[in-house]
């Protein structure tokens, strides 16, 4: 049995509390590991040992700071095999998605790379008579990350690579389910040149959560998890005055127009509604065809290629479409729910429940599922499975399609299947959702553009990567100079306006 640990001060510490999480290989359903869960003296260890060094690396010019960012790219390209093998060991997804969560964690990390210019500030010359006027952006200090299981290479890069570019220290508190790639990605950081004590791993839950969102020495905390645990830390944090983001749960609708290609269409489906099991927040999980016609031609065509989908672990090879959920918890909860939608009355067209996999019978395999005729007061449209379960809800109209869209209280992604330009851009105006497919079925945006969604899928002003980002990371100083010449004029009692 493997007993993990934290790191702290560039080092790897073990844990004191005496409390343990079990960390288990979703493929066979075996403990794997134990995650220490640390106290609050372990939590006020680390922000001691972030706030001495901290200082120093605000202090160290953005252009060296990139450098490590530079350097930490190429590490993350030479350990990419290892890191997604750790990655798919404890998460349970396949090697190639496995890769894309390092991928898309180092993508930022390379829009990083460009912290010289994106910390630049503004400069007004002669603002007055002898007046100039100029901002800065600074670092915040000790800034924190609360990530999630499902992303646990990409979500914390995310985060912690515009921190530290920034010239914040950062201590990650990632999911005591995956907690072995963030440790590993602490490891390469300082590999590359950071100075030890800028990036640190707590590994903890509630209590370490707790702790976090009360430290008087952290000045900002990110978020990704589920809507009710967004809502406690956003209040929580915010109540204790630090800057917080939070990004919550998701119920994702894709738009089939009677004129989408609809092979295209389905094809997109099944990518996006079971890749890496549906644990996703970008997940479609539920397929809108507008018109009965419509809607009989997509089930025609998801049908097959649903059943067809297989299933496995990720030493199966390449092949293999989708692994387990992540616990036993996990796939009793998703079960529960198609069950739910069997008793209200949707239609199972493709029933996964009987699914075993031979040789892996203690693993959290769930097979996939396909609903059609669900509708809006069913609990498998309301709440967010996080499951290998697609819902068809049938729509009369492309007014009906977008209010479904629109209703729902989460709002992260959303997209439309079409060849009309004009439905397309009609769809991407009024949609009351922060990021938008057209014919793409994953809107997730590229670094160099922000991630976020609206309504109860966040909280928070500033979205995750892009320029918000930098933003978020910095609090923004305005200098007012004046140097006169000659003979210094006496003391003024009263604010002059500017000529």
């Amino acid at each position: 049995m493997q007993e993990l640990t934290h790191y702290i001060g560039g080092e790897h510490v073990k844990g004191g509390s005496g409390r343990f999480a079990d960390v288990f290989n979703p493929a066979t359903g075996e403990v794997q590991a134990q995650a220490p869960l640390a106290s609050r003296d372990e939590l006020d260890r680390a922000v001691e040992t972030a706030q001495k060094a901290q200082p120093a690396w605000a202090a160290t010019n953005p252009q060296r700071r990139a450098r490590v960012m530079m350097e930490y790219v190429r590490l993350l390209n030479r350990d990419m095999d290892k890191l997604a093998e750790a990655l798919s060991r404890e998460h349970g997804k396949t090697i190639p998605d496995a890769k894309g969560d390092v991928q898309r964690g180092l993508e930022v990390v390379e829009f990083c790379i460009g912290a010289p210019h994106l910390l630049k500030g503004e400069y007004t010359d002669g603002a007055g008579p002898g007046i100039d006027m100029y901002s800065m952006r600074q670092p915040l200090g000790v800034s924190a990350g609360i990530t999630p299981f499902n992303f646990p290479a990409m979500i914390p890069m995310w985060m912690f690579a515009p921190a530290i570019a920034c010239g914040n220290a950062f201590i990650l508190k990632p999911s005591e389910r995956a907690p072995s790639v963030p440790l590993m990605l602490a490891e390469l950081m300082e590999e590359a040149g950071l100075p030890k004590g800028i990036l640190q791993v707590v590994n903890g839950d509630k209590e370490a959560v707790d702790a976090i969102l009360e430290h008087e020495g952290i000045a900002s905390i990110g978020f990704v998890g589920s809507t009710p645990i967004a809502q406690y830390i956003y209040g929580k944090g915010c109540a204790h005055g630090k800057r917080v983001q939070c990004f919550g749960g998701a119920k994702n609708h894709m738009i089939i127009m009677p004129d989408a290609d609809m092979d295209k269409a389905a094809d997109a489906l099944v990518g996006a509604g079971y890749g890496a099991a549906g644990e996703r927040c970008m997940a479609i999980s539920v397929a809108v065809p507008v018109g009965e016609e419509t809607a009989d031609r997509l089930i025609l065509a998801l049908k097959p290629r649903v059943e067809s989908l297989k299933v496995g672990p990720y030493t199966s090879g390449d092949d293999v479409d989708f692994g387990p959920v992540v616990t036993a918890a996990a796939k009793e909860n998703i079960l529960k729910l198609v069950q739910s939608g069997v008793d209200a009355g949707a239609e199972l067209v493709v029933d996964g429940r009987d699914f075993r996999l031979q040789g892996y019978e203690n693993g959290f395999f769930v097979g996939a599922h396909l609903f059609d005729r669900v509708t809006p007061d069913m609990d498998i449209y309301r709440k967010e499975i996080f499951g290998p379960v697609l819902s068809t809800v049938r729509a009369g109209s492309y007014e009906e399609a977008l209010k479904l869209a629109m209703d729902h209280e989460m709002g992260n992604g959303t997209a439309i299947f079409t060849r009309d330009g004009d439905a397309a851009r009609d769809f991407a105006n009024r949609v009351n959702v922060g990021m938008v497919g057209i014919n793409v079925p994953i809107p997730v945006p590229l670094a160099y553009h922000s991630f976020g969604g609206w309504k109860k899928s966040a909280f928070g002003d500033l979205n995750q990567h892009g320029t918000d980002s930098f933003k978020f990371y910095t609090k923004t100083k305005t200098v007012t100079a004046r140097w006169p010449s000659g003979i210094k004029d006496g003391g003024e009692f009263n604010f002059k306006p500017m000529d």
